[in-house]
């Protein structure tokens, strides 16, 4: 009987997890990297403190939200990897996903990689790369893994396939970052130059040896 409430409690403080996080959601759609717990508590029709009871602070609350985009984000990056299609098509598919995720949903991007530098009244801002390199961290560390499951790239193969994991990762913010704020050119030319800048080592580099292919 006490499992039983005791599961019955979890599910519950998930569900309110999930409905604070969809409201904080909401709120940094709207203001961006200005979003305050002020404004979530209020949009979540709680008090700031039942807030902090759930999340700790706002870089608490920062972390749950990088988490959920960025589990969002690499669903969908596997997706475009595990596509049926060339490994050019792939390759650039990817690139596509990244930069058509920030497109959509900028404002949630800079939020995430661009804090305000002047939190609200009675509010402590939090220190951007603190939270953010953690989450690029691990965009690198998955796209290792992948490469490291489907390319061939010799006998240093776990150690390269970390270098290319983080530098693509790298090179795709820097650039996307750059591109979301000035548009110099189309995502599909972005795109394309990006997969030009990659190809060549991707082209010679053959298939690992009982893995899904890339």
């Amino acid at each position: 009987m006490e499992t039983t409430q005791r599961t019955d409690q979890q599910r519950s403080a998930e569900h309110r997890r999930r409905e604070l996080l969809e409201a904080a959601d909401r709120v940094v759609l709207r203001d961006g990297p200005g979003a305050s717990m002020n404004a979530i508590a209020a949009e979540a029709g709680i008090t700031k403190p039942i807030l902090y009871r759930h999340f700790g602070d706002k870089g608490g609350l920062y972390a749950a939200l990088a988490k959920r985009h960025t589990d969002a984000l690499l669903e969908a990056l596997r997706a475009a990897l595990d596509a049926p299609a060339e490994r050019r098509e792939r390759v650039e598919a990817t690139l596509d996903t990244y930069l058509a995720a920030i497109e959509a949903r900028p404002q949630v991007y800079r939020f995430l990689m661009h804090p305000s530098e002047a939190p609200s009244p009675g509010e402590q801002g939090f220190d951007v790369g603190l939270h953010s390199a953690p989450l690029l961290r691990r965009l690198g560390e998955e796209l290792a893994e992948v490469i490291e499951e489907r390319v061939d790239l010799g006998p240093r193969s776990a150690e390269l396939a970390r270098v290319w994991g983080h530098g693509i990762v790298g090179m795709m913010h820097a650039a996307g970052d750059w591109w979301l704020g000035e548009r110099p050119c189309s995502r599909a030319e972005l795109v394309s130059s990006l997969a030009d800048l990659l190809w060549g080592r991707l082209a010679a580099a053959g298939n690992r040896v009982g893995g899904p292919g890339f």
